[in-house]
């Protein structure tokens, strides 16, 4: 099954955050890059001070690879940014605090989504029940578009195309935009001067990432890498046109999908017909030969070793092949569920057995009953072990040491949002990371890999969205879903009111 479209505390970066930001507020609401909330879901503090006393702050440094856990802390926060952080021995708090005892838990940053849809308040609040404070968040035609009015909700960090045609481009509606922009039966290239124009507009929307598709070529992945580079933009690469070895060595920033980025591992007979075939028979076979590749194959294991090597971290969405892989649970179970509206979720999961239903062709329904029970045994069999198969291969991958985000790819094939940011933490953890490496996925790995500095960490200057739990999650990753208190831009969050949802 291949997922397509569907994503340090220096002065000089935060800077430049809060140049992007306030640019982004002249076009946007404010609510789709801060969060917006109501009364009756956060308790604000009236004297605008918090002080986070006695638990520990869990380190998410160096990739996760880092353990000085600040313990007996306290954590200093002012109009929704962590001020000071620092033993109670050594630091002040203030008297006119409002002090919150984390006496025997643990502080870790909010958790963030890489890549997801986000199209309902139910999404929302479900994003923020799991501890999900950050999505970012693309539009297409299995997500639906971003719901940027939810209230309350998670910071939204927006994801666009450029260089192509596409009907879900973020300015896509605007009337200077629509018949460029306009897709028609295939996708097609723009050229440089409407590209550099359309990451200018698509920034000044507060757009932080840009997806390189599917039908881009090469010369043009490597121009709209660079260009995007200089306005401030993240790339994420999404290749087929263009083989991953070029937009890995220009420099992309993140590669979306376990099911694409193993094309990376084909032979350059396969790769050269998809200039042109990036969504036809050229392109079928390609996946299906990388899909079949064996694990200790010498050009997945060069292939590896590159990724190891180099800028780009990988983004797999092992959540997307969640409920083909063994050791699933039911979804639906999940309390955070009863918030999903099964219409808005492609392709969900059967409510009552929390498996994926295999559709089978019209013509089959003529078939006795035992026949067509085959076929979706046969079908549900064939994704298995393809799932099976591109986890071993991404075992190889991970043997070279690359660098893990977490995304859910949420809301398609059978994933949930909020649920299945945990279920990959979960997964990352199965294929070989530590709890500790998988949390710095969900959290600080995004600093070090996008200089995204206002987040993702428990630090002065850093947003104050913080997770405060009851056990701690380096030693079971688990723990990670054991919520005592879910602070967003320094409020605290009535968790169990988010489950209220008014329809």
């Amino acid at each position: 099954m291949r997922q397509s479209g569907l994503p340090l505390q220096s002065i000089a970066p935060c800077l430049g955050i809060l140049a992007l930001l306030l640019c982004a507020v002249a076009a946007a609401p404010a609510h789709a890059l801060h969060g917006k909330n109501t009364s009756n879901q956060v308790s604000n503090n009236q004297n605008n001070v918090i002080a986070l006393v006695g638990g520990t702050v869990v380190d998410l440094s160096g990739w996760g690879r880092s353990a000085h856990d600040l313990h007996d802390a306290v954590v200093i926060i002012h109009e929704g940014r962590i001020i000071e952080v620092g033993s109670r021995i050594t630091t002040t708090i203030p008297k006119n605090a409002h002090i919150i005892d984390c006496t025997g838990k643990y502080l870790i940053p909010g958790f963030i989504d890489g890549y997801a849809g986000m199209s309902t308040q139910g999404q929302a609040n479900a994003n923020l029940y799991m501890g999900v404070t950050t999505v970012v968040a693309a539009s297409d035609s299995r997500r639906g578009p971003v719901f940027t009015a939810a209230n309350p909700s998670p910071h939204i960090y927006l994801v666009d195309s450029a260089g192509t045609t596409d009907n879900w481009s973020l300015l896509a509606r605007q009337p200077e935009w629509q018949t460029m922009l306009y897709r028609g039966q295939r996708a097609t290239e723009l050229n440089t001067d409407d590209t550099a124009r359309q990451l200018e507009a698509t920034a000044k929307l507060g757009t932080r990432v840009i997806k390189i598709g599917n039908n881009i070529t090469a010369a043009n992945t490597q121009w709209i890498i660079n260009r995007a580079h200089q306005q401030g933009l993240v790339t994420y690469g999404v290749f087929i046109s263009t083989p991953y070895r070029v937009g890995i060595d220009a420099g992309v920033d993140a590669l979306p999908f376990l099911s694409h980025y193993e094309i990376g591992s084909i032979p350059e007979e396969l790769q050269r017909p998809l200039v042109q075939d990036y969504d036809g028979p050229a392109a079928d076979t390609a996946f299906d030969y990388a899909e079949r590749i064996p694990p200790n194959d010498r050009r997945l294991v060069a292939y590896a070793k590159l990724l190891g090597s180099h800028h780009a971290v990988l983004m797999p969405a092992f959540s997307n092949y969640y409920l083909e892989l063994p050791g699933h649970r039911n979804l639906w179970q999940e309390p955070a569920a009863q918030l999903l509206d099964a219409a808005h979720l492609s392709t969900p999961p059967n409510p009552q057995t929390g498996e994926l239903d295999y559709p089978l062709s019209p013509w089959t329904h003529r078939l006795p009953s035992m026949a067509q029970k085959y076929l979706e045994d046969n079908l549900r069999k064939k994704a298995e072990v393809t799932a099976s198969h591109l986890w071993r291969i991404n075992e190889t991958i991970f043997r070279a040491e690359p660098h893990y985000l977490t995304a859910s790819g949420s809301p398609i094939g059978g994933t949930m949002p909020g649920i299945s940011l945990h279920t990959e933490m979960e997964l990352l953890v199965r294929l070989g990371l530590s709890p500790r490496e998988s949390l710095a996925a969900a959290t600080n790995n995004y600093s070090l890999a996008f200089s995204w500095n206002e987040l993702g960490a428990i630090l002065p200057g850093r947003r104050a969205d913080i997770l405060i739990l009851d056990a701690d999650p380096t030693e079971n990753i688990w723990n990670a879903r054991r919520f005592s208190t879910l602070i967003l831009d320094g409020n605290v969050i009535e968790r169990e009111s988010l489950l209220k949802l008014k329809h």
